[in-house]
C-alpha cells in the first residue's frame, strides 16, 4: 500500500531541484507523488502553485538569481505540461471563461496552470497569455460574450492597466453579463485591491478560483451595481 507523501516535505525538496536546474531529479520526485496515489490536479494545486509563488516572491525579492529563476520557471512548464495530460476532464458546464494574464513568465505559466485546470472542469478555456491591449481585450469579449473575464497578475505595475480595462468595461452598464475575476500576487499581497479597482470577485489560488467561480457565479462588484442602477432610474 503506497503512503501519502508528506507535502510540506514534497515542496522543499522541489524547490531545491528547481532552483538548481536538477530536471531528473524533478521529475522523479513527482512521479513518487503520482505513485502515491496523489491526483494530478492535486499536484497542481497544491504543490505546483505554491511553488511557483515561491519562486516567484523570491525573485521579486532578488533572494534568487536570474538563472534560479530560470531554471525553476522552465521546469515547472515542463511539470505542468505532464500533469495536464493526466487531468481527468469533466463534463462540460457550459461556461465561457477569457483569461488573459500580465507579461512575465510567472504570470504566463501561472495562467496556463489555471488554464488547464477550468478546462478539466469543464469550463470553455480561451487563453491569450499576457502583452494584449486592452481595446484588443473589449472586441475579443464582444465577440465572445464570456460569461468570465479572467485576469492573472503578479506584478503591481499591471494594476492600473486593469483599473483602466474595468472601469471601460463597466461604463453605462456594459458587459453587465460578464463576471469579472482577478487573481495573482498583487491582489494576494495588497487586501481590498481587488474591489477597490472594480473586479466582482477575487481568488486567492486556483483551488479557491474553481470554489468561487461556482459559489459566487453571479457576485459583482457593488460600485458598479450601485451606478447601473441610478444610470437606469435616470434614464426613466
Amino acid at each position: 500500500m503506497n503512503l501519502t507523501p508528506n507535502f510540506d516535505r514534497v515542496l522543499e525538496q522541489l524547490f531545491s531541484h528547481l532552483v538548481t536546474g536538477e530536471r531528473r531529479a524533478a521529475r522523479e520526485l513527482i512521479d513518487t507523488v503520482y505513485q502515491a496515489g496523489i491526483d494530478a490536479e492535486t499536484v497542481s494545486k497544491d504543490v505546483f502553485w505554491p511553488t511557483l509563488e515561491a519562486v516567484s516572491q523570491l525573485y521579486r525579492k532578488d533572494q534568487i538569481t536570474t538563472l534560479s529563476h530560470h531554471y525553476a520557471t522552465r521546469m515547472l512548464r515542463m511539470l505542468v505540461d505532464q500533469a495536464q495530460a493526466r487531468y481527468t476532464m469533466n463534463g462540460t458546464r457550459g461556461r465561457r471563461v477569457c483569461m488573459f494574464c500580465g507579461p512575465n513568465e510567472t504570470e504566463e505559466l501561472a495562467g496556463q496552470l489555471v488554464a488547464d485546470l477550468l478546462e478539466a472542469d469543464g469550463y470553455e478555456v480561451t487563453f491569450a497569455g499576457g502583452g494584449v491591449a486592452n481595446d484588443e481585450i473589449k472586441e475579443e469579449l464582444t465577440n465572445r460574450e464570456p460569461d468570465v473575464l479572467l485576469l492573472f497578475a503578479s506584478s503591481a505595475k499591471d494594476a492600473p492597466f486593469i483599473r483602466e480595462l474595468i472601469d471601460s468595461l463597466r461604463e453605462n452598464g456594459a458587459y453587465s453579463n460578464t463576471q469579472i475575476v482577478v487573481g495573482g500576487g498583487i491582489f494576494n499581497r495588497a487586501p481590498g485591491l481587488a474591489e477597490e479597482i472594480g473586479a466582482d470577485v477575487h481568488a486567492s489560488s486556483p483551488r479557491d478560483l474553481l470554489e468561487k467561480l461556482t459559489s459566487e457565479a453571479t457576485v459583482r462588484n457593488e460600485r458598479f451595481t450601485k451606478t447601473t442602477t441610478r444610470s437606469r432610474r435616470e434614464a426613466a
